[in-house]
């Protein structure tokens, strides 16, 4: 697979009210990326509550986004785990199915102890999906693994055959410029802040992994399509929407609050598992009026707009 190019959305897990999974959804929500111009799609992930979820449920969803996709749009399947050996049993089905890349975290009980053993940990996951691109997941706000991710590359990359590169979710943004330029780019760096984006641009990204890019992808698109015109003061511009986006979710916890803005949207996911518990109707209103009266929606609405009149012309 080549470098991803582009924005893939961090989708978020349905279910139904008596919190068993609702995949019939799935195609609805793979349907709103295709329209928004989002690259792909990763699942199961943080915002998709991969550790919340059974084995047989990720695969589940997993076949249910490898389906729904049909080769529209890339489908890159988390298949992280705090067990090694049910991690490789998820990224074997995962290249069974046909997804395009799989990506693990850390493991987040029994931590890597350094570099070394981290490597060690992704090369027993990513051999069993030996045909497969495997991205690493650094997250350390939620694992609290922070080992060097340039001293990681050094190591995996004659390790781990299939190592396509990193999924990048972090703000230390003077290592993930170093990762991007390591080895005159040999991997794909993806970047998982949303809020950061344009700086991430700025020192060489081209690929991004995002949960906010599940209801403003076309904003983002354009700050992506203003930095390449060199239009930096209009791509900040249009930066700051999602900025203060981002500082109106962290009001709440992120993911339900991200969760009741796709409710307003249209796309009822129901209840998050515990411990996550969905916003109180108050603070969704809440929520959502400070949204409005910033001009997020309409920003996201007239950047929509734009791309599919750029299309048809």
């Amino acid at each position: 697979m080549n470098k991803i190019t582009g924005l893939i959305a961090a989708t978020f897990a349905a279910y139904h009210t008596d919190g068993s999974l609702n995949n019939t959804l799935i195609p609805a929500l793979v349907e709103k990326m295709i329209d928004d111009g989002v690259a792909g799609v990763f699942i199961c992930g943080t915002n998709g509550e991969g550790p919340n979820l059974t084995v047989a449920e990720r695969m589940e969803v997993a076949e249910a986004y490898v389906a729904a996709a049909a080769g529209r749009i890339l489908v890159l399947v988390h298949v992280g785990h705090s067990s090694i050996a049910e991690s490789r049993k998820l990224a074997a089905h995962a290249e069974r199915i046909g997804a395009d890349a799989i990506s693990a975290v850390s493991a987040f009980y029994f931590k890597p102890s350094d570099v070394g053993n981290m490597v060690d940990c992704m090369a027993e996951i990513a051999s069993a999906a030996p045909n497969t691109p495997f991205y690493y997941y650094h997250i350390p706000a939620l694992t609290g693994v922070a080992i060097d991710m340039v001293t990681f590359l050094e190591l995996a990359g004659p390790r781990i055959p299939n190592l396509a590169g990193i999924k990048y979710t972090a703000a230390t943004l003077h290592e993930y410029q170093a990762c991007v330029s390591y080895q005159n780019g040999r991997f794909d760096v993806l970047f998982g802040y949303d809020e950061l984006l344009l700086p991430a641009l700025a020192v060489g990204a081209r690929g991004a992994i995002g949960s906010t890019y599940n209801f403003a992808a076309p904003l983002y698109l354009q700050v992506m399509k203003l930095f390449a015109a060199g239009l930096r003061d209009e791509a900040a511009a249009m930066q700051l929407h999602a900025v203060n986006m981002v500082r109106n979710l962290v009001k709440f916890p992120p993911i339900p609050a991200q969760r009741a803005i796709m409710s307003h949207l249209g796309f009822d996911l129901g209840p998050c598992r515990l411990p996550l518990t969905p916003l109180k109707t108050s603070q969704a209103d809440d929520l959502i009026a400070a949204l409005g009266s910033d001009g997020f929606f309409d920003a996201v609405d007239q950047n929509y707009q734009l791309i599919h009149s750029e299309h048809e012309n």
